[in-house]
């Protein structure tokens, strides 16, 4: 019984989840949860509180037929997650199951962690299966622990919440990630069980009841004023950034004098180098959010330094190339497309 995975997505389908982890107190919860079925591999944990799964599809040669399912124990996740920083992050990771081990096999090293193999775990199929089977209310104002909240950070920047009644758990989505968060008991302190939102309204009367004077939190908050030189640091920004080039430099390209071949080349350029920009930092984003994130901000302080072309002959020169002889080339090709256009021009 084996399956493969990068060791880059096998940390990320683990770091989704950690967070949800039972304690001590609870054994089979004290851990996260490896399960495979036909096509996917889920890790999984819960608090009793939370229950988080995230998903990793498999290949058709991924697995042999055969599911499985063992709990890594909290105390093996740290030397886990370590041996996985240390792999190349598209090194294969084989995970197999034998009597009282899950084995973690690369091509040059493995790692063993022990497990019970009769532990078992709640069916969190079932689970999911059951609140998403609540039926929503239009007045559905749960009490919620705010602490909690935070143990959906690392399921990714972006997620959907589906609340369904006061007394019920709330589910959450996001990409190959689903999850559910019971609401907070009423424990005789803080908002009361059955106060409604029309109450909590009432509880604000200088804000909610002096005026019917609306704004919109969209439209009427204040934008950020950027200078116009300073690179895109988030993602919205870049991403906007990069579909807004794109579109322009197609626009210039069909606008641009069908004789003017310099013009033609840098329009064509700038519209495939943005395009491209924006599918790799797409494929990265949801690869690795955190790390799409990071690198849209490094790469804006870098833009806003301007040593970038500096960096960029140096890491050629490593890498082997003649960054002098591209240059030479690049002078050469200038300058016979300037003897070209001056032949070409007329005598006056």
């Amino acid at each position: 019984m084996s399956v493969t995975i990068n060791a880059h997505q096998l940390g990320r389908l683990i770091d989704k989840v950690r967070g949800h982890i039972g304690d001590e107190y609870v054994e089979v919860l004290h851990g996260i949860r490896l399960d495979v079925d036909a096509t996917h591999l889920y890790a999984v944990a819960s608090d009793r509180y939370t229950i988080a799964a995230s998903r990793y599809r498999l290949n058709h040669d991924d697995k042999n037929g055969e599911t499985f399912a063992r709990t890594i124990p909290a105390a093996w996740l740290k030397p886990l997650r370590e041996w996985l920083d240390a792999q190349e992050g598209n090194l294969t990771v084989t995970i197999g199951a034998e009597t009282g081990r899950l084995v973690f096999v690369t091509p040059r090293t493995e790692m063993r962690v022990p497990v019970t193999d009769n532990l078992e775990f709640p069916d969190w199929r079932a689970l999911l299966r059951g609140v998403a089977a609540n039926i929503p209310t239009i007045y559905a104002f749960p009490i919620v622990d705010s602490r909690m909240l935070a143990r959906w950070a690392d399921a990714g920047d972006a997620l959907r919440v589906r609340i369904t009644t006061d007394h019920k758990a709330f589910m959450v989505f996001g990409k190959d990630f689903i999850g559910a968060q019971a609401p907070k008991r009423y424990t005789g302190v803080g908002p009361c069980e059955d106060e409604t939102f029309e109450q909590a309204l009432e509880l604000w009367p200088s804000i909610f009841a002096d005026s019917d004077e609306v704004a919109d939190m969209d439209a009427d908050m204040p934008a950020e004023e950027k200078p116009r030189y300073e690179a895109a640091s988030t993602i919205p920004d870049m991403v906007e950034s990069l579909l807004q080039q794109t579109l322009r430099s197609t626009s210039d390209l069909l606008g641009a004098p069908s004789k003017d071949a310099g013009a033609i080349a840098s329009y064509a350029t700038a519209g495939v180098n943005a395009w491209s920009a924006y599918r790799f930092l797409a494929a990265l984003h949801q690869a690795d959010p955190r790390l799409a994130a990071q690198t849209v901000a490094e790469l804006g302080e870098e833009l806003d330094a301007g040593d970038f072309s500096e960096n960029a002959w140096d890491i050629a020169k490593a890498a082997g190339h003649d960054p002098q002889k591209w240059s030479d080339d690049y002078e050469a090709h200038l300058k016979r497309l300037a003897e070209k256009r001056t032949v070409e021009q007329p005598a006056a």
